[in-house]
């Protein structure tokens, strides 16, 4: 199936050829119909099935045939977990946006910077991407009105719940309009999704895309056992051995993302961090380095790996394990995507070595435990 078949504008099938889309993802060709009919949508989607572009599409589409909104009453509003996430969404609108005759102004806004430069933004705006939080403030200070919303989004539910945002979307949705149409995207359905699209959506049409297993498939895994002590120099071995150009590092803390930056710093390479106690200008300045190449090597959480989007990023190495399977996949999931393979490493202790098994288990794939011991890290 063709992006034409969708009953798409031509401005928008302009734009799709401009970014270079050829072909519709499954969760495009299934829900870009759906939302241009108007019916509220639940998305089961992985990361990097190409979830954005499946509801940022046919958004601008629709906002084409509206009227333009009063100043500060936004038309579309997309609800997100992370100020990461919130700058990737709103990048996708504008670089879609920018292709049409029709210009329709989007703007993301999320904590942690000054509020004041938001509130000015938020003149002539359609479509805002927001964190719960920062939202709720702009509303306390009547920078924007939420009575007009014609489409809600909640991008990556599952995580939002998870988050413990549950109680700000319901500050929301009390401010909302009862008459929109609602899109709700998550990695899984559990029963916390489940009990909130209940309330949240009107006769859903259900989409499941089932692509984890795909996604493994284009992954290589290794894993290495390793005391803890040797982590550090093990990981900087692979790095010059696999001749990593370009590699995403995951710690499961935040003095551990620092820890391990430090001493790849001390030797020699271009590192930095990504995680929660960083500024939002030094995530944001440590992404961009990290994608145009001028650093080699990102070490991360859990959390800021949502805003992580690189199609074509060869290497994650996993220093820690994670606490969840789900996590795991995740992670390793930054890697192998759109249809280009990828190689995803874990470095596994004494200690991490049932957990390891455990998640195996609940991946279905088994990777073999590689001894280290006789490696020569002297040097390293």
């Amino acid at each position: 199936m063709s992006f034409n078949s969708l009953g798409l504008s031509r401005d928008l099938l302009y734009a799709l050829e401009k970014q270079f889309y050829t072909q519709p993802y499954p969760i495009q060709e299934q829900a870009i119909p759906e939302i241009l009919k108007g019916n509220d949508i639940l998305g089961i989607a992985q990361t990097g099935s190409g979830k954005t572009a499946s509801f940022v599409v046919p958004i601008l589409q629709l906002l084409q045939s509206k009227p333009i909104p009063k100043n500060r009453h936004i038309n579309t509003l997309v609800l997100v977990p992370t100020r990461e996430l919130a700058i990737q969404v709103e990048k996708v609108f504008k670089a879609f946006s920018s292709l049409m005759e029709q210009k329709i102004k989007s703007l993301a806004v999320y904590g942690g910077v000054s509020i004041n430069p938001q509130m000015i933004q938020l003149q002539g705006v359609e479509i805002l991407v927001a964190t719960p939080g920062r939202l709720l403030e702009l509303v306390a200070n009547n920078s924007v009105f939420l009575t007009d919303v014609s489409v809600l989004v909640l991008d990556e539910a599952d995580k939002m719940l998870n988050l413990g945002f549950k109680e700000e979307m319901g500050n929301i949705l009390k401010l909302l309009p009862k008459k929109r149409q609602n899109l709700l995207f998550s990695a899984t359905l559990g029963s916390d999704i489940t009990s909130f699209t209940d309330v949240l959506l009107n006769n859903p049409v259900k989409i499941v895309i089932e692509q984890e297993s795909q996604n493994l498939d284009l992954i290589t895994q290794l894993a290495y056992s390793v005391e803890e002590n040797r982590k550090g120099p093990l990981l900087r071995y692979l790095i010059n051995t696999h001749e990593m150009k370009q590699v995403l590092v995951f710690t499961s803390s935040v003095f551990r993302s620092d820890a391990v930056v430090n001493k790849l710093i001390d030797n020699g390479y271009t590192a930095t961090a990504m995680h929660s106690k960083k500024s939002q200008g030094g995530r944001e300045d440590a992404l961009r380095k990290f994608k145009n190449g001028e650093v080699q090597i990102l070490v991360a959480t859990d959390l800021m790996s949502r805003g992580i989007d690189i199609p074509f990023l060869p290497f994650v190495i996993n220093y820690e394990l994670p606490r969840s399977p789900k996590d795991y996949i995740h992670r390793i999931g930054r890697t192998g995507r759109a249809e280009n393979a990828g190689t995803a490493i874990s470095l596994v202790n004494e200690e991490e070595k049932h957990h390891f098994g455990v998640i195996q288990k609940k991946m279905k794939k088994q990777v073999a435990l590689i001894p280290s011991d006789e490696i020569d890290l002297k040097g390293y």
